[in-house]
């Protein structure tokens, strides 16, 4: 049996080269969005109160909810129907009417579901509307559905600096500098609304206008009923997936927000958001291996596209092993940054950790599914969405929170499982990112964790007896936690996987630039 021809295996190189690059972009991302996130749950903990938090994070439940069902599925559909086109140039439409198609048609879908929210705010606010800043929020789902269609626009022409812009820059920077003023100037009851909306009208405003500067205007185009209608059918299998994994992550903290306290949604809210950013580092693939996995699949080349998926499923899940132990070992210290009740929803924090764990490997064989096996992407995302469901409402009641995390681990590790199989069938080879070197490397950054997690019983005592007081010496002590602890925990599992783990095709990662081909 021959080996790949020498075209094929540069191809599959530079290939590799374009997931590298967009990779290193979009962690990039990750990181800046990451510290950019920290400072407003910290400034929302503790100058507004788990209260206020958990009133927050229903009503942009309510609102994401939204935007997501105006997106239709042309997120990821983008790409397909892009690429599609500049297959057929003779017959396809030119790519800025695609766009402006797909713009209009989420405007006018998010803009009758707000209208809907401001007919019935009580399903945005179930205790109340206490001002028209309340009344009219919804308005705001208007934004981050456009700013959805344009970055998936400018991802396919792998263009994904404008979304670390957007959504790693501008949208938690704005947030987190608006929280504080508006505090000040609309209390704390709508204070952090209007950051959020903030937040969403600059987000909008840096995504739409490199969209219209790659794109250009529009050529002789109008809206057409026909035409917008062909789009969101095209899309629906697709926009139920999304609307799945998306509700899949929030289900949790609905059901909960229905049987607990503000209180104890609130310090859920922070937890989930704390280990969503794992999630979030997944995510930020997802703009570089669409379009590369559509091309692969509008050019036949499964094999290509099992490549594509084994590639970033190993990165995106060895990251994620380095988020769970770092974050998971120093996740009391970690929770307390945001107030003093914080630290005891340290256990459900590690669950939500694990459940970004489970997830990751059918989260890259989604990107996969949802162009070569829709609709069975489509009906194993809502059976997953249906057995989490049923999971939460059964022991929700007796454990709260703890019994939300659990049912969504649960939910997504059977998906996982289950997703990894059928694309495997599909394309005809292997496309898990497992490798046994994940191992070693994740018992020796486990061994350091637990080291650093009783590191205050050692340090808070010795610092006391060199004079310090009892508080100032337990606070010193989760310092060096939240610093020196996570450094090593992270050192010790990337030394281990990258000497163990990494081939040198993993290694084009963390090139910051491509060698030149001799």
């Amino acid at each position: 049996m021959t080996g790949p021809t020498p075209a094929a295996a540069a191809d599959a190189e530079e290939s590799t080269a374009e997931l590298a690059r967009g990779g290193r972009t979009s962690f990039a991302g990750f990181v800046l969005r990451l510290l950019a996130r920290m400072p407003f749950l910290f400034i929302a903990g503790r100058l507004y109160g788990s209260a206020e938090l958990g009133r927050f994070g229903y009503a942009i439940l309510v609102v994401e909810l939204t935007a997501q069902l105006a997106t239709i599925g042309l997120r990821r559909g983008m790409a397909d129907a892009l690429a599609r086109e500049a297959a057929q140039p003779a017959t396809g439409a030119p790519p800025a009417n695609t766009v402006a198609d797909a713009l209009f048609l989420s405007l006018v879908l998010a803009a009758v579901g707000a209208a809907l929210l401001i007919a019935v705010p009580t399903l945005v606010f179930p205790n109340g509307v206490a001002s028209p800043v309340d009344r009219l929020f919804p308005l705001v789902a208007i934004a981050p559905a456009l700013i959805e269609i344009s970055l998936a626009a400018l991802a396919f022409r792998h263009d994904i600096v404008a979304q670390v812009r957007a959504r790693a820059i501008v949208e938690p920077w704005t947030l987190s500098l608006a929280a504080w003023p508006a505090l000040h100037l609309v209390g704390a009851r709508q204070g952090l609304l209007v950051s959020y909306a903030l937040s969403m009208a600059a987000s909008a405003a840096t995504a739409l206008w490199p969209c219209w500067r790659s794109y250009g205007r529009p050529r002789r185009w109008r809206p057409h009923t026909g035409r917008m209608w062909r789009m969101a059918a095209d899309n629906i299998p697709r926009a139920g997936a999304d609307l799945a994994d998306w509700g899949s992550r929030r289900l949790d903290f609905f059901i909960l927000g229905r049987f607990a306290s503000p209180e104890v949604t609130g310090i859920y809210f922070v937890a989930q958001n704390m280990a969503s950013m794992a999630a979030k580092l997944k995510n930020s693939f997802d703009s570089i291996i669409a379009p590369l996995l559509a091309t692969a699949i509008a050019e036949g080349d499964r094999a290509q596209v099992a490549a594509h998926v084994r590639q970033v499923a190993f990165w995106v899940l060895t990251a994620q092993f380095a988020v769970v132990l770092s974050l998971g070992s120093t996740s009391r210290a970690s929770l307390g940054l945001f107030g003093p009740t914080f630290p005891s929803g340290a256990a459900v924090f590690v669950l939500l950790l694990l459940v970004e764990l489970f997830s990751s490997q059918g989260a890259v064989c989604e990107d996969a599914l949802v162009y070569l096996k829709p609709r069975t992407n489509l009906a194993i995302a809502f059976a997953g969405v249906v057995l989490q469901a049923v999971l939460t409402l059964v022991f929700v009641p007796a454990y709260g929170p703890y019994a939300a995390a659990g049912g969504l681990a649960a939910a997504v590790f059977v998906v996982s499982l289950v997703k990894s199989a059928v694309l495997r069938r599909v394309v005809g080879a292997g496309v898990s990112g497992w490798r046994p070197a994940l191992i070693p490397a994740a018992l020796g950054g486990f061994a350091v964790g637990v080291a650093v997690l009783h590191s205050p019983e050692v340090v808070a005592p010795a610092l006391h007896a060199a004079g310090l007081g009892p508080n100032r010496s337990r606070a010193v002590a989760e310092a060096l936690v939240l610093t020196v602890g996570q450094v090593a925990i992270l050192s010790s599992f990337g030394t281990l996987i990258w000497t163990i783990g990494f081939t040198p095709a993993d290694k084009v990662l963390f090139q910051l630039r491509k060698a030149r081909r001799t």
